[in-house]
């Protein structure tokens, strides 16, 4: 009888916890539903060729020509964004920052690059900020011919044409946080566009949540048949290229090392993004990028910004990087028939899940700890209360530390400290998410150990 009656009150204390551990799903936004038909293959297409008509968009290539060069293509994508934003009454600040490249490994001499930038200001926390990019420029076999062929069809004239898109159809909208799209030059040349806006915003103080660079994800129609077609890769690492040795040694102590601001935003844009795409989906992967190479991502990711890189799963390297030419027989060149726009357009709809709905959830709760002053069996969680008018309360999220995403949520209530009871910190991995009165959630903030 005893034996029967603790199996009834243990069962009772698992029904009760698992119930509570597992908030109410919210529907899918009829909103984003609607802006992710919107998303046209056919215009995407469009802005490839457009893009790849240019001739080459090396960075080292004529500035000064209009039809041929990275100058014509500069131009035409700021000419682009004003064209948006004089669809939606002006609501995209349009801007050209351009800045004086010095003498570098694949810059022979100094030159002028632009990254061309609109941005779309956010209308209750406007000083949080969401960046998604690509790299307008292009290369052929060598980084510093600027005079060959380049078309960059799929790298990255599609990343770059998924930005334009995101901006035409993002901008008839409102969002709570502010929205910069970016077309960066000198990714080429080493990251050099990119790493000029990173630098900037940090002396600046830019408050940058998150930021996305899309970098080949035209999905090249020679590997169609790939079993991992319906896929996007997204490349999050894991120790932070920030840390500090303190930051290290605690990590080492306590754990984390699959815990970085870059993979809290990865598990973000999974499971949002499976909430509305049933037959494509995100995948993680727990690097910072390809063995050997690098994206836009990493000088934001070096500063501390939260960053991460999409790029189709399986890449065809005669089409990339390659002299325009036939030889044996086989086509190489990186040319817009290779672009599959299907492919592209469900990439544009991952990436526009994740800022329409990032960018209208709240900001992630500040200042996480997980209280390490007293032994229990229990887990202690505070943090500092949200600034968001509209914030509803919050949600501790666990998991086995073997496990990959997060698995649990427990509803926490308006409130700035939680107890979990009867579940060690020793034995599982905790974090934190602000959630508003519509049901939008935040991502994930790992804690930190606090006394």
């Amino acid at each position: 009888m005893r034996n029967i009656l603790k199996l009834s009150v243990a069962l009772s204390v698992f029904f009760t916890f698992g119930a509570m551990a597992q908030p109410a799903v919210p529907k899918p936004n009829a909103e984003i539903t609607k802006m992710m038909n919107e998303i046209s293959a056919a215009r995407l297409e469009a802005d490839v060729r457009k893009l790849a008509s240019f001739g080459t968009r090396n960075t080292l290539s004529a500035q000064d020509n209009p039809t041929r060069g990275i100058g014509a293509a500069r131009d035409w994508l700021y000419a682009e964004f004003q064209k948006i934003s004089e669809a939606c009454g002006g609501c995209l600040t349009v801007e050209k920052q351009s800045f004086e490249q010095p003498v570098a490994p694949r810059i022979p001499k100094p030159t002028i690059l632009t990254n061309v930038v609109a941005t779309l200001k956010g209308t209750s926390d406007p000083d949080r900020i969401y960046i998604v990019s690509g790299h307008y420029d292009s290369m052929c076999t060598s980084p510093t011919d600027g005079e060959c062929d380049a078309p960059g069809a799929n790298d990255d004239a599609s990343g770059t044409a998924a930005v334009v898109e995101l901006a035409r159809v993002m901008s008839k909208r409102k969002f709570d946080a502010t929205i910069i799209f970016m077309a960066v030059a000198g990714e080429e040349q080493g990251l050099l566009g990119a790493a000029y806006f990173a630098e900037q915003a940090k002396q600046k103080g830019m408050n940058i949540e998150a930021m996305i660079t899309n970098d080949i994800v035209g999905g090249v129609t020679t590997l169609k048949n790939s079993p991992h077609r319906n896929r996007l890769r997204i490349f999050a690492e894991g120790v932070p290229s920030d840390e500090t040795q303190q930051q290290a040694a605690t990590r080492r102590s306590v754990g984390g090392e699959n815990d970085s601001q870059a993979r809290q935003l990865a598990r973000y844009i999974k499971e949002q993004s499976d909430r509305y795409m049933k037959d494509f989906r995100a995948w993680i992967i727990y690097r910072r990028d390809r063995f050997g190479r690098g994206g836009d991502h990493i000088p934001f990711l070096e500063r501390g910004f939260a960053a991460v890189r999409f790029t189709e799963p399986d890449e065809d390297y005669t089409h990339q990087h390659q002299n325009v030419r036939t030889e044996n027989g086989k086509f190489y060149g990186d040319t817009p028939e290779f672009v599959d726009y299907k492919y592209l357009a469900n990439a544009t709809r991952i990436n526009l899940i994740a800022l329409a709905s990032i960018a209208n959830a709240p900001a992630k709760p500040k200042n996480v700890g997980i209280v390490t002053g007293r032994l229990t069996n229990d887990t202690d969680l505070r943090w500092d209360a949200n600034k968001d008018a509209d914030i509803a309360g919050y949600e501790i999220a666990y998991r086995d530390t073997s496990a990959a995403e997060w698995t649990n949520f427990i509803p926490a209530g308006n409130v700035t400290s939680f107890t979990v009871k009867n579940m060690s910190k020793d034995n599982y991995f905790f974090g934190v998410r602000a959630v508003d009165k519509d049901g939008n959630r935040s991502p994930v903030v790992y804690p930190r150990p606090v006394r």
